[in-house]
C-alpha cells in the first residue's frame, strides 16, 4: 500500500476550517491555537501545489482547488469514521458472520429460542444456519466450515474442539399408534425387547446412537435393528408406518404425525444431552458472544426458554 499524500490531521483541520471559514473559531473547535491551525493548513496547501483558501481581512473563503478537495475530504473522514465504528463492533462481536450448525431435532426446541435471544442481542451479526447430524457437524467445525455445533451427546475427549451441555432431557418410547403398548401412559424399554428398531445410522451420531442402545442393554437386551432413517422425522413416519418401534429425545414427541405415538420411558433416569461445540482456542468474539448468550446466565433471563418437555402426542 502506498504511503498517503495528506496526514488525517490536515484533513480534519481543513474540513472544519471549510465549514467554520474563521481560523479562530476553527481552532477552537479543533482544541488547538491559531497559529499550529494555520501551520496545518499550510503544510496541506504545499502537498496539494494550491492554496485551499482566500484570507481576507476578517474574510476566509475557499479557492477553486478548497472547493473541489471539501467534498472527497468529508467523504474520507466519513468512511474513516465508519470504519472504525464497524472495527470496533467486530472486535467486539457485535458484527460479522456466526455459522450454526445444528440437528435437525433441535429445530423443535433448541434453536429457535437462542437464535431469538442472540438476535436481539446482537442484530447485525448475519447468522448461516446449517442443518447436519451430529457427527457431520464436528468435523465442519475441525474444516473450519461452521463456527458454532449443536449437536446431540458430545464425545468424553476431542483434542480439537471444546463442548458445554445446555441441557439434558428424557427418552421417549416411539411406537405406531395402533400397537398395544401405546394405551400406556408410560412403558418400560424391557417391554421393547421383542420388537424390530427404527433407528438413525450409528455414523449420524455415533454418540446418541451408543446412548440409545445403552438404554436398551440396560434393560436386558439389543435392539435388533429392522431400518435406518438419518432424520428423526423420517424416523417417525416409520414407525408410524409399522417398520418398528423407537426410543428417540422427548423433543421428537413435538413431530406431529397420526399414526405415532409417543410414550414416556420409566424410570426418567436414562437422559440424553444437547451440547454446544466449537473449535478450541477459537477467540472469535461473535463465538464468545454466543456462548454468553447459551451460557446459565444468559439462559436465566427466559424462563422456559430451552424447555424441551411438553405432553406426549400420539
Amino acid at each position: 500500500m502506498d504511503r498517503p499524500e495528506l496526514a488525517l490531521p490536515q484533513l480534519y483541520a481543513f474540513a472544519v476550517l471549510a465549514e467554520e471559514l474563521h481560523f479562530g473559531r476553527a481552532a477552537a473547535r479543533l482544541g488547538i491555537a491559531q497559529p499550529p491551525l494555520s501551520q496545518q493548513i499550510q503544510r496541506l496547501e504545499k502537498s496539494v501545489g494550491h492554496q485551499l483558501f482566500k484570507r481576507g481581512p476578517g474574510q476566509v473563503t475557499l479557492t477553486a482547488a478548497g472547493r473541489e478537495l471539501l467534498p472527497r475530504a468529508e467523504r474520507a473522514l466519513a468512511e474513516l469514521s465508519d470504519g472504525l465504528t464497524a472495527a470496533r463492533a467486530a472486535g467486539s462481536g457485535y458484527r460479522g458472520r456466526l455459522r450454526i450448525g445444528f440437528a435437525a431435532s433441535l429445530a423443535l426446541t433448541v434453536l429457535p429460542n437462542l437464535l431469538l435471544a442472540f438476535r436481539r442481542k446482537y442484530p447485525d451479526v448475519q447468522l448461516d444456519i446449517r442443518e447436519m447430524t451430529s457427527a457431520p457437524q464436528l468435523q465442519a467445525l475441525r474444516d473450519n466450515v461452521i463456527d458454532i455445533g449443536l449437536i446431540r451427546e458430545s464425545p468424553t475427549e476431542d483434542p480439537d474442539l471444546q463442548f458445554r451441555t445446555l441441557l439434558t432431557e428424557p427418552f421417549v418410547a416411539v411406537l405406531p399408534a395402533s400397537h398395544s403398548l401405546a394405551a400406556r401412559r408410560s412403558i418400560h424399554p424391557s417391554q421393547l425387547a421383542d420388537e424390530p428398531f427404527v433407528l438413525l445410522p450409528r455414523p449420524a451420531g455415533p454418540e446418541l446412537y451408543d446412548r440409545i442402545v445403552e438404554v436398551c442393554t440396560d434393560a436386558g437386551f439389543t435392539p435388533r435393528i429392522a431400518q435406518h432413517a438419518v432424520e428423526w422425522q423420517t424416523v417417525c413416519a416409520l414407525v408410524g408406518a409399522g417398520l418398528g418401534v423407537s426410543i428417540a429425545p422427548a423433543s421428537v414427541r413435538r413431530i406431529r404425525l397420526s399414526a405415532t405415538a409417543f410414550r414416556s420411558l420409566e424410570p426418567r433416569t436414562a437422559r440424553t444431552e444437547i451440547a454446544v461445540a466449537w473449535r478450541a482456542g477459537d477467540h472469535d468474539p461473535v463465538i464468545r458472544n454466543l456462548l454468553e448468550v447459551v451460557s446459565p446466565a444468559g439462559r436465566s433471563s427466559r424462563p422456559g426458554g430451552w424447555s424441551v418437555s411438553g405432553p406426549g402426542t400420539s
